[in-house]
Formats: structure tokens, sequence, C-alpha cells
């Protein structure tokens, strides 16, 4: 998913109060869905993003670190982790070689509610969710409206075993909207992330790869460990 990031622009729409919604079962009501971005004028290094968790998989001392940069609604990243990412895991992560870091990209609002929903049962089924929201990206990504949309991601989340009112209060969070955007861009700016998916092994930069090239690159590191 080549796109370039437009972080003005992003920053243009407000979150607070944004006019997304999504029906809560038989119409009994509306939750406010936030938009993917900062209000504007915001000065992202204002909001508090304590409670901004980093998803990790992996040994913490593992001696070679893997950081993905990923969008939910991105169809590279989707082929990623159907593929590559599965042998990466048995290989590399399982085995105690790597320390995998996984972190959102929000090129849209439909990325963002989609890792806030991923976010909405804890560090422990955060994994879990990814698979599932990647799975069944050609499904929830279809709709002719926001709320179309979001109505897609909430039964998502009630098939995983997410309760309604779990749902709602986690998609409507616009506090935790905003501090993952900002967490979000500045982890970007950081690390030059203009496309996705993108990665950092041991803080080199990379663009999606072959599964022979990722092996080629982390074997290296391991041998320079």
């Amino acid at each position: 998913m080549d796109r370039r990031l437009m972080l003005a622009a992003i920053a243009a729409v407000p979150v607070a109060g944004a006019a997304y919604y999504f029906s809560r079962g038989s119409g009994a009501g509306t939750t406010s869905l936030p938009a993917a971005a900062l209000a504007q004028g915001t000065d992202a290094s204002s909001i508090d993003t304590s409670a901004v968790t980093e998803m990790v998989l992996g040994d913490a001392n593992a001696p070679v670190e893997v950081v993905e940069y990923a969008s939910f609604t991105c169809p590279h990243c989707q082929r990623f982790h159907e593929g590559t990412f599965k042998d990466l895991k048995a290989e590399y992560i399982d085995t105690g070689k790597v320390r995998f870091i996984y972190r959102e990209v929000y090129f849209d609002r439909f990325g963002l509610w989609a890792g806030m929903l991923a976010r909405c049962g804890g560090e422990d089924r955060y994994f879990a969710m990814v698979d599932l929201i990647y799975q069944t990206q050609g499904q929830w990504t279809q709709g002719n409206s926001e709320a179309a949309i979001a109505d897609n991601l909430r039964r998502l989340g009630l098939t995983a075993g997410l309760d309604a009112e779990q749902i709602d209060a986690c998609m409507s969070d616009a506090d935790m909207a905003q501090a993952l955007v900002a967490v979000y861009q500045e982890n970007a700016s950081r690390d030059g992330v203009d496309s996705t998916p993108s990665f950092m092994i041991d803080g080199e930069k990379y663009s999606n790869m072959s599964l022979d090239r990722f092996k080629d690159v982390i074997d290296a590191a391991l041998g320079d460990a």
C-alpha cells in the first residue's frame, strides 16, 4: 500500500464528535466513532499516550528485533500476515530468535477503527484479533457508508467473543483514538514510514520482502548478534 503520509491533512480532521456511527444490534442506538486524525491545531506531543501499549511477540531478550508497520486496510499487509509472517513466526519468533513488534499505521479512519477493535480485548487477545481482522479484510471493508463498515467491525468483535458494551466503549473512546494517532505519527515520522508494510530490523528500514529475503536479513543480523 504505497500511500504517502499526509500528516498535515490528517491533522485537519476532527476526532471528538466525528459524525461516524455504528448501529447497536437492531438499531437500539448509535455510538460515535472517532476519525483517523488529531483535532486541528492539536500538538501531538501534548497528548497523554501512556495508555497505548506496544504489542509484542517473542522473547524479550531475543537477539534480533523486527518491527512491522502495517495498516489493517492494506491488502499487501493482509497477504504478508496470511503468508510470510506465519513462516517467520514459526522459525524465528516462536524459537526465541526474534522479538516482533507490531505497530499500527492509520492511513484512513477505518484502519484506526480496526486498531481500536483489535485492542479491545487487551494484550492477551490482540494478535488473535489481528489475525481475524486480516482474515476477514475482504468482508469488513465492504460497505457503501462509514456506518456500514463500522457495523461490520462491530459484528467481527461479537464473533470474536467481545460483548456489545465492551465494543461500544472501545470504539467510542476518543481519548484513546487521539493517543493512538499521536503514537503512530511520532513513530512514523521518526522511522520514515511512508508505505505499508514497512519493517525495521535492528533499527534499519526495509520495505516488503519475500520470505527468502527476510530470512537472509534476519540470519545476517543473528550472525552479528
